[in-house]
Protein backbone atom coordinates (compact mmCIF):
# COMPACT_ATOMS: atom_id res chain seq x y z
CA UNK A 1 0.00 0.00 0.00
CA UNK A 2 1.21 3.49 -0.92
CA UNK A 3 2.11 5.78 2.06
CA UNK A 4 -1.51 7.98 1.29
CA UNK A 5 -3.72 5.09 1.02
CA UNK A 6 -2.54 3.79 4.46
CA UNK A 7 -2.70 6.98 6.15
CA UNK A 8 -6.48 6.91 4.05
CA UNK A 9 -6.86 2.95 6.00
CA UNK A 10 -5.95 4.27 8.78
CA UNK A 11 -7.66 7.70 9.68
CA UNK A 12 -10.99 5.58 8.16
CA UNK A 13 -10.70 2.79 10.87
CA UNK A 14 -10.56 5.85 13.38
CA UNK A 15 -14.01 7.39 11.90
CA UNK A 16 -12.81 9.71 9.42
CA UNK A 17 -15.95 9.61 7.46
CA UNK A 18 -14.28 11.47 4.65
CA UNK A 19 -11.16 9.57 4.40
CA UNK A 20 -13.28 6.50 4.17
CA UNK A 21 -15.29 8.16 1.21
CA UNK A 22 -12.05 9.25 -0.77
CA UNK A 23 -10.87 5.28 -0.01
CA UNK A 24 -14.00 3.92 -1.68
CA UNK A 25 -13.85 6.68 -4.30
CA UNK A 26 -10.56 5.96 -4.96
CA UNK A 27 -11.14 2.20 -5.53
CA UNK A 28 -14.66 1.94 -7.05
CA UNK A 29 -13.66 1.74 -10.51
CA UNK A 30 -11.36 -1.08 -10.02
CA UNK A 31 -14.24 -2.60 -8.12
CA UNK A 32 -16.97 -2.09 -10.85
CA UNK A 33 -14.80 -3.60 -13.57
CA UNK A 34 -13.91 -6.56 -11.51
CA UNK A 35 -17.81 -6.88 -11.03
CA UNK A 36 -19.04 -6.18 -14.65
CA UNK A 37 -16.54 -8.54 -15.81
CA UNK A 38 -17.94 -11.56 -13.62
CA UNK A 39 -21.69 -11.32 -13.69
CA UNK A 40 -22.13 -9.97 -17.32
CA UNK A 41 -24.04 -6.91 -16.80
CA UNK A 42 -24.47 -3.53 -15.74
CA UNK A 43 -27.17 -4.35 -13.26
CA UNK A 44 -25.55 -7.23 -11.53
CA UNK A 45 -22.51 -5.43 -11.16
CA UNK A 46 -24.36 -2.67 -9.89
CA UNK A 47 -25.65 -4.60 -7.25
CA UNK A 48 -21.96 -6.83 -6.54
CA UNK A 49 -19.95 -3.48 -6.46
CA UNK A 50 -22.50 -2.01 -3.85
CA UNK A 51 -22.57 -5.35 -1.64
CA UNK A 52 -18.40 -5.17 -1.92
CA UNK A 53 -18.28 -1.39 -0.91
CA UNK A 54 -20.87 -2.22 2.01
CA UNK A 55 -18.65 -5.22 3.52
CA UNK A 56 -15.79 -3.19 2.51
CA UNK A 57 -16.37 -0.39 5.24
CA UNK A 58 -17.89 -3.37 7.35
CA UNK A 59 -14.67 -5.32 7.45
CA UNK A 60 -12.40 -2.36 7.22
CA UNK A 61 -11.54 -2.29 10.93
CA UNK A 62 -10.55 -5.48 10.67
CA UNK A 63 -8.19 -5.16 7.78
CA UNK A 64 -5.02 -6.71 8.22
CA UNK A 65 -2.32 -5.30 6.25
CA UNK A 66 -0.83 -9.05 5.42
CA UNK A 67 -2.29 -8.56 1.82
CA UNK A 68 -2.84 -4.94 0.33
CA UNK A 69 -5.60 -3.27 0.51
CA UNK A 70 -6.82 -3.80 -2.83
CA UNK A 71 -5.86 -6.90 -3.13
CA UNK A 72 -8.00 -7.58 -0.04
CA UNK A 73 -11.05 -5.12 -1.67
CA UNK A 74 -10.65 -7.49 -5.12
CA UNK A 75 -11.53 -10.64 -2.51
CA UNK A 76 -14.32 -8.77 -1.12
CA UNK A 77 -15.72 -8.08 -4.29
CA UNK A 78 -15.10 -11.39 -5.93
CA UNK A 79 -17.25 -12.84 -2.99
CA UNK A 80 -19.82 -10.51 -3.67
CA UNK A 81 -19.67 -11.08 -7.23
CA UNK A 82 -20.20 -15.20 -6.58
CA UNK A 83 -23.06 -14.33 -3.93
CA UNK A 84 -24.40 -12.26 -6.70
CA UNK A 85 -24.73 -14.59 -9.18
CA UNK A 86 -25.89 -17.48 -7.06
CA UNK A 87 -28.73 -15.17 -6.44
CA UNK A 88 -29.27 -14.48 -10.25
CA UNK A 89 -29.38 -18.93 -10.31
CA UNK A 90 -32.81 -18.72 -8.19
CA UNK A 91 -34.51 -15.49 -9.82
CA UNK A 92 -36.97 -16.66 -12.01
CA UNK A 93 -36.48 -15.84 -15.52
CA UNK A 94 -39.44 -13.19 -16.71
CA UNK A 95 -40.13 -12.92 -20.35
CA UNK A 96 -40.24 -9.21 -20.86
CA UNK A 97 -40.99 -9.08 -24.70
CA UNK A 98 -43.35 -6.85 -25.66
CA UNK A 99 -45.15 -7.49 -29.05
CA UNK A 100 -45.96 -3.82 -28.70
CA UNK A 101 -42.62 -2.66 -28.58
CA UNK A 102 -40.98 -0.97 -31.78
CA UNK A 103 -38.05 -3.80 -33.41
CA UNK A 104 -34.76 -2.24 -32.40
CA UNK A 105 -32.65 -0.21 -35.05
CA UNK A 106 -30.01 -2.82 -36.40
CA UNK A 107 -29.40 -0.49 -39.15
CA UNK A 108 -26.65 1.73 -36.74
CA UNK A 109 -23.59 -0.12 -37.25
CA UNK A 110 -21.75 -1.19 -34.00
CA UNK A 111 -18.21 0.50 -33.32
CA UNK A 112 -15.67 -2.60 -33.55
CA UNK A 113 -14.54 -2.02 -30.00
CA UNK A 114 -17.87 -2.21 -29.00
CA UNK A 115 -18.63 -5.22 -30.58
CA UNK A 116 -15.68 -7.11 -29.71
CA UNK A 117 -16.08 -5.78 -26.30
CA UNK A 118 -19.67 -7.72 -26.43
CA UNK A 119 -18.37 -10.85 -27.78
CA UNK A 120 -15.39 -11.39 -24.97
CA UNK A 121 -18.56 -10.31 -22.13
CA UNK A 122 -20.66 -12.85 -24.20
CA UNK A 123 -17.70 -15.50 -24.16
CA UNK A 124 -16.51 -14.87 -20.59
CA UNK A 125 -20.27 -15.75 -19.40
CA UNK A 126 -20.14 -18.96 -20.94
CA UNK A 127 -17.17 -19.64 -19.04
CA UNK A 128 -17.30 -21.85 -15.78
CA UNK A 129 -17.64 -19.14 -12.93
CA UNK A 130 -14.08 -20.48 -11.17
CA UNK A 131 -12.51 -20.01 -14.62
CA UNK A 132 -14.21 -16.86 -15.12
CA UNK A 133 -13.00 -15.57 -11.68
CA UNK A 134 -9.21 -16.46 -12.35
CA UNK A 135 -8.85 -15.07 -16.00
CA UNK A 136 -10.81 -11.72 -15.14
CA UNK A 137 -8.31 -11.50 -12.05
CA UNK A 138 -5.69 -11.80 -14.15
CA UNK A 139 -6.40 -9.84 -17.42
CA UNK A 140 -8.78 -7.64 -16.77
CA UNK A 141 -7.76 -6.38 -12.68
CA UNK A 142 -4.08 -7.43 -13.39
CA UNK A 143 -3.36 -9.24 -10.48
CA UNK A 144 0.00 -11.54 -10.33
CA UNK A 145 -1.17 -14.90 -9.43
CA UNK A 146 0.37 -14.38 -5.50
CA UNK A 147 -2.69 -11.83 -5.44
CA UNK A 148 -5.21 -14.24 -7.03
CA UNK A 149 -4.44 -17.28 -4.92
CA UNK A 150 -4.45 -14.71 -2.02
CA UNK A 151 -7.77 -13.16 -3.30
CA UNK A 152 -9.89 -16.72 -4.33
CA UNK A 153 -7.85 -18.63 -1.21
CA UNK A 154 -6.43 -20.99 -3.65
CA UNK A 155 -3.14 -22.68 -4.18
CA UNK A 156 -1.08 -20.72 -6.90
CA UNK A 157 -0.89 -23.66 -9.35
CA UNK A 158 -4.64 -24.10 -9.07
CA UNK A 159 -4.74 -20.52 -9.80
CA UNK A 160 -2.36 -21.06 -12.76
CA UNK A 161 -4.16 -24.05 -13.83
CA UNK A 162 -7.93 -21.70 -13.82
CA UNK A 163 -6.07 -19.40 -15.69
CA UNK A 164 -4.46 -21.30 -18.32
CA UNK A 165 -7.61 -23.69 -18.74
CA UNK A 166 -10.18 -20.63 -19.01
CA UNK A 167 -7.94 -18.48 -21.65
CA UNK A 168 -8.30 -21.81 -23.38
CA UNK A 169 -11.43 -22.22 -23.47
CA UNK A 170 -12.22 -18.13 -24.08
CA UNK A 171 -9.96 -18.72 -27.24
CA UNK A 172 -12.10 -21.49 -28.77
CA UNK A 173 -15.37 -19.70 -28.26
CA UNK A 174 -13.93 -16.27 -29.33
CA UNK A 175 -13.34 -18.56 -32.18
CA UNK A 176 -16.17 -20.01 -32.90
CA UNK A 177 -14.83 -23.42 -32.04
CA UNK A 178 -17.28 -24.90 -29.25
CA UNK A 179 -16.19 -28.43 -29.39
CA UNK A 180 -14.10 -28.17 -26.63
CA UNK A 181 -13.99 -31.19 -23.97
CA UNK A 182 -16.09 -31.20 -21.23
CA UNK A 183 -15.08 -29.50 -18.04
CA UNK A 184 -13.72 -31.77 -15.44
CA UNK A 185 -15.77 -31.82 -12.06
CA UNK A 186 -14.16 -29.87 -9.19
CA UNK A 187 -12.02 -31.78 -6.85
CA UNK A 188 -10.67 -29.09 -4.47
CA UNK A 189 -12.62 -28.98 -0.75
Amino acid sequence: MTPPAQDLVAAARNGDRAALEELLRLHHDRIYALARRMTGNDADAADATQEALLAIVRGLPRFDRPVGLLTWAYRVTANACLDELRRRRRRPLVDLADDRADPPDTSVAMDTALADRLRLDAALAQLPEEFRVAVVLRDVCDLDYAEIAAVLDLPPGTVRSRIARGRGRLADLLSGNRSTAPVRPRTDP
